[in-house]
């Protein structure tokens, strides 16, 4: 019996502060302004399948035998269908990774309009309880100190704490002692809802609502709880549910009986999501994927059950009904929405758009996306290299990328005024926004900026880069490297979750996509726009398509009046007579023909016998350029033999592994290009046959020799093997 208390006790401890943190996490805002489509679909879920479920409890109750237990509890299960709840949706939707869709945030809008339903009928019903028999107003009293308590709560806290970090997003302006005010705050007010008549859940719930989400309030107080509560407590109270629960109780007819209240109520909620989802617009998958979601069971089902359970509400017979209604439901709900929605596939693209595709376009479309003030620099660099002008102008869609820290909801914001980056983000966005308006202003009618901010997790911030870059029909989605490098050369950080959200984008992107590896802060930032100095750009061309795209960005570069560009073509000894060298030089000539009196653009031919020379030809010419282009994936030549046992990086290939090497001495930055890939598989020219869909693995670079010498066993020199129609 110790023991039991004991347990229990540190069960309520766990669902109180996992409550808090969940409600510290939710817009109030969205809360309370759902949206049109959010509140129909959410009256709709809830008070339809309300309705039914308890119309449905009264005609089982006269039809069918049941135990004396359940028919007095078949009520209260029935109404607990209706709910909807918030941190059971947002955690089904961060498993499955669908928290970004249109669908995933429409179910967080819906689940919180449900929660600000269920809460309120709750706290109503906790007030007529408490009101004698035959006392019509007897509710008053208890129903008026829970008015009271919020008031206070959000009249008198919340004020305080808003005013407190107002001018700061940063979270180590967050000091211990009002976070430890705060978890104090959040057992008296778990004290004083139990004391005047309400469950002790309500309080701490009311308080994280009150609390400011997002940084830097929300975000100090989930550092310190997240992993407490969801690691720690949250699955205690779990486990301590599940001890509580006697499946041999569950005889044959109560389970009948269950079983059909909890189908058809959930049925006809499904029913009810997908009509008024449908009548609002969405598409009829879109519709059932977002019924289905709204049917998951979780954390507040399980809330609820033990609520009713120690107050003898129900037996032990129902409880472990309702228990195993959660798993089951559970068991369904999660395989069938992975199997039924695929997010990619709203931005899968059968339409080509590539760099090289551009080319013949009016307009070519980037979008860069920025991590840091640290990003901006070289990208600003990229984009004015990339020559904007009047008969092909540049159109660049600029997205911050933010981590979601503090809050459940994502957002996706348009930064067409500062003050969304002011609010929603640190200097970061603010920094961009100025830098890419400069940008505009100084090419006035030959490039436009649009700038978005996502504030997401980093495991689903690729929806959000590849759903933009597909309404925006960007030819090329450009991000940064995973790792930054400080002013001395060393690598000064590296963010695996960064280098995650690459490789995410490079498999879903409906463009092409260049991943940058920003070593401008050990040149000073050579900028494009100085005219005293020419910004040495390089492409290394071995073949393949994502080669040719690169080939074709640095052509579109050497148009720029600033811009030197050399390309440099690796030709495999003794292979002049192939077909895929032949098809490479048909295109290469292509973009040479264009050229023509361009005395900025240089094309130089090295003819080398092995990987070795290979490298050693890079490694001699890097330290003479601003940035080098290279694709990604390249033909199987054996140029890369022995070059592919290991790789630290494999979202860069086998060229732009080297190059990006921290033992690599150079300080060109690097633009390592991947072509489009159209449904899932790996583009192919016309003129350029490639098999790209095995995955390269480059190995780790040991700079060897200088070889610059013809006489050595790898030729350094211009070679032509074909006639050159140029000459």
């Amino acid at each position: 019996m110790q023991s039991h208390v004991v347990l229990s006790t540190f069960a309520g401890f766990g669902i109180m502060y996992f409550l808090f943190v969940n409600g510290v996490k939710m817009d109030v805002g969205n809360m309370v302004r759902p949206g049109r489509k959010a509140a129909i679909i959410g009256l709709s879920s809830f008070f339809v399948t309300m309705g039914s479920s308890v119309g449905l409890a009264f005609i089982l109750k006269k039809c069918l035998p049941m135990s004396s237990s359940l028919d007095k509890s078949l009520l209260l299960i029935a109404s607990s269908q209706s709910l909807t709840g918030f941190p059971v949706i947002v955690t089904l939707l961060s498993e499955l990774k669908i928290l970004n869709t249109d669908v995933g945030r429409l179910a967080l809008s819906v689940s919180m309009f449900c929660d600000l339903i269920g809460i309120s009928i709750i706290a109503t019903m906790f007030s007529i309880n408490q009101s004698k028999p035959g006392d019509p107003f007897g509710f008053l009293p208890p129903f008026l100190s829970v008015v009271i308590f919020v008031a206070a709560i959000f009249m008198i806290v919340r004020p305080r704490l808003v005013k407190k970090y107002k001018h700061t997003m940063d979270t180590k302006a967050v000091d211990e002692k009002t976070i430890v005010f705060i978890f104090i705050l959040v057992m008296v007010c778990g004290f004083v809802t139990d004391a005047i008549g309400q469950h002790f859940i309500l309080g701490p719930l009311v308080l994280g609502l009150a609390v400011p989400d997002g940084p830097p309030l929300g975000a100090a107080i989930s550092s310190k709880l997240d992993t407490l509560a969801t690691a720690f407590l949250y699955p205690a109270f779990c486990a301590i549910s599940g001890a509580k629960t006697n499946l041999l109780t569950i005889d044959l007819q109560s389970l009948l009986v269950t079983a059909i209240l909890i189908f058809i109520s959930s049925l006809v909620k499904l029913l009810a999501v997908m009509l008024s989802a449908m009548g609002m617009g969405l598409h009829f998958m879109e519709a059932l994927v977002l019924g289905l979601i709204l049917n998951a069971k979780g954390i507040v089902e399980l809330t609820i059950y033990n609520l009713w359970f120690d107050d003898k509400l129900i037996e032990e017979k129902e409880f472990a009904l309702v228990m195993l209604a959660v798993i089951v439901i559970t068991a369904i709900v999660t395989p069938l929405i992975k199997r039924l929605y695929d997010p990619s596939k709203q931005y899968l693209s059968a339409k080509r758009s590539t760099v090289y595709q551009a080319r013949r376009d009016s307009e070519f479309r980037v979008m860069v996306c920025i991590h840091n003030n640290e990003n901006v620099p070289t990208i600003v660099n990229l984009l004015e290299a990339s020559h904007a002008t009047r008969e092909t102008p540049v159109a660049v869609t600029a997205m911050v990328l933010v981590e979601l820290v503090g809050r459940s909801t994502p957002a996706l914001i348009s930064n067409q005024s500062g003050k969304h980056l002011q609010s929603k983000n640190s200097s970061v966005g603010t920094s961009v926004f100025k830098a890419l308006s400069l940008y505009e202003e100084q090419n006035q009618g030959c490039a436009s900026v649009q700038s978005y901010t996502s504030i997401s997790h980093f495991q689903t911030m690729h929806d959000d880069v590849c759903r933009v870059a597909y309404e925006k029909l960007s030819h090329i989605v450009i991000v940064p490297f995973h790792k930054q490098w400080a002013i001395d050369g060393s690598i000064e950080s590296v963010s695996r979750p960064i280098q995650n959200l690459n490789l995410n984008v490079l498999d879903k992107a409906p463009c092409s996509v260049g991943i940058l590896v920003d070593r401008g802060n050990l040149t000073g930032f050579a900028s494009v726009r100085t005219p005293t100095t020419q910004f040495q750009v390089a492409v290394l061309f071995i073949g393949g398509p994502d080669d040719v795209d690169a080939l074709a960005y640095g052509c579109r570069m050497a148009k720029h009046e600033c811009v030197h560009l050399t390309v440099v073509h690796f030709l495999m000894f003794g292979d002049e007579n192939s077909k895929d060298r032949k098809n490479d030089s048909h295109l290469i000539n292509e973009f040479r023909q264009e050229n023509i009196g361009n005395n900025r653009f240089l094309y130089v031919e090295e003819v080398l016998r092995d990987g070795e020379g290979l490298t050693s030809y890079i490694t001699g010419m890097a330290e003479y350029y601003h940035l080098m282009l290279v694709g990604r994936d390249h033909s199987d030549s054996p140029l890369l033999e022995g070059l592919g046992a290991w790789s630290e990086c494999p979202e860069l290939g086998i060229i732009g592994d080297i190059l990006s090497a921290p033992d690599f001495k150079t300080k060109a930055s690097v633009l390592v290009i991947q072509q489009q890939r159209i449904g899932g598989k790996m583009n192919n020219l016309p003129c350029v046959v490639r098999n790209r869909n095995a995955m390269v693995a480059p190995e780790e670079f040991h700079r060897p020799p200088l070889i610059v010498d013809p006489s050595n066993y790898s030729f350094s020199v211009s070679m032509p093997l074909y006639d050159d129609p140029y000459k």
